[in-house]
């Protein structure tokens, strides 16, 4: 009796490998993600070029990019990049590029369209930054991009790229003879600002322009706005002072905030009682060295419970 059990617990066995075999092999991913977009190449010195892209699909999810030089890959990336400098290059020299998208599964894509950049020849000695750009202006351009303009900066050899840069952050480069840029890829009703840099042959970088900032406008059928507006900031020697006016949330007023330095939670500012009307101000003690640059940002506690979009950030350097 044991080997007619034995046999069938063995037949059950190869039963359920084979379901699991064939469970496997229906659900492995063969389908490659399609290739980059919109693939730009500019040449910011003369030893690096800049290199951008669109985003490319998968039936599943894009995990990564490669970017090719030449047919050789030269940078491995994730799938939230869309751009990187590729350096180390010639002066003087043509550079082609392309980009390849990967998934999970190691499906790759096939080439983007190939560009090209050419570098500019080498200038010797040259450790004079550019000047810094000025007026710079931000607008929107619909819920998820803005459009940037700028008085351009001087060089004593010639300014090659302007580096565009959100909180810190560069998102966009566009050759030196432009002053303006498109950014994308914002979200709706949501503050950003943004800073401009100028660069030279040399990769000699200027000072940052002045801040400009902006708030997206909501998307049709979306939310309303629930960032902090009107954030402003003033040092004393071991304090900050912020200033800003809450999100309208209709007749329930905003009571509790989130304050982040620098990109790391702070404190959390309530209120007890009715918070007053308008603006609202709120002191910060800091450590009392001069010169140290902070950058505040603030969200709301919104009637049902979750957190608002954050505010722009405020830049303020103590006294």
């Amino acid at each position: 009796m044991q080997r007619p059990l034995a046999a069938a617990l063995l037949s059950a066995a190869a039963l359920v490998l084979t379901a699991c075999s064939g469970t496997a092999e229906a659900a492995r991913d063969t389908r490659a993600p399609t290739p980059p977009t919109g693939v730009t190449a500019l040449a910011g010195s003369a030893t690096s070029v800049h290199v951008m892209w669109s985003a490319a699909t998968d039936d599943r999810a894009v995990t990564g990019y490669t970017v090719y030089r030449h047919g050789h890959p030269v940078k491995d990336l994730p799938a939230g990049t869309l751009m990187t400098d590729v350096t180390g290059l010639g002066p003087a020299t043509a550079h082609t590029f392309t980009v390849r998208a990967r998934d999970a599964a190691g499906n790759v894509s096939p080439d983007s369209a190939a560009v090209t950049a050419t570098t500019p020849a080498a200038t010797a000695e040259d450790h004079t930054p550019p000047t810094r750009p000025t007026a710079l202006r931000a607008a929107p351009a619909g819920p998820d991009a803005a459009t940037l303009s700028w008085r351009p900066a001087r060089d004593d050899t010639r300014v090659t790229a302007y580096d565009v840069y959100q909180s810190g952050a560069r998102v966009h480069t566009v050759p030196g003879t432009a002053t303006t840029a498109r950014v994308t890829g914002l979200r709706p009703a949501t503050a950003y600002s943004f800073t401009v840099r100028a660069r030279d042959a040399a990769e000699n970088s200027s000072p940052d322009s002045g801040p400009a900032a902006l708030t997206t406008p909501n998307a049709p059928g979306a939310r309303p706005a629930t960032a902090p507006t009107a954030v402003s900031a003033k040092a004393a020697r071991g304090s900050v002072t912020l200033t800003w006016t809450p999100p309208r949330t209709g007749a329930t007023p905003v009571k509790e905030h989130q304050l982040y330095l620098n990109g790391t939670f702070a404190t959390t500012i309530v209120w007890g009682a009715e918070p007053p009307p308008g603006p609202v101000t709120y002191t910060l003690t800091v450590p009392a060295t001069p010169g140290v640059p902070y950058a505040l940002t603030l969200r709301a506690r919104l009637p049902d419970g979750t957190w608002g979009d954050f505010s722009a950030p405020c830049t303020v350097v103590t006294v």
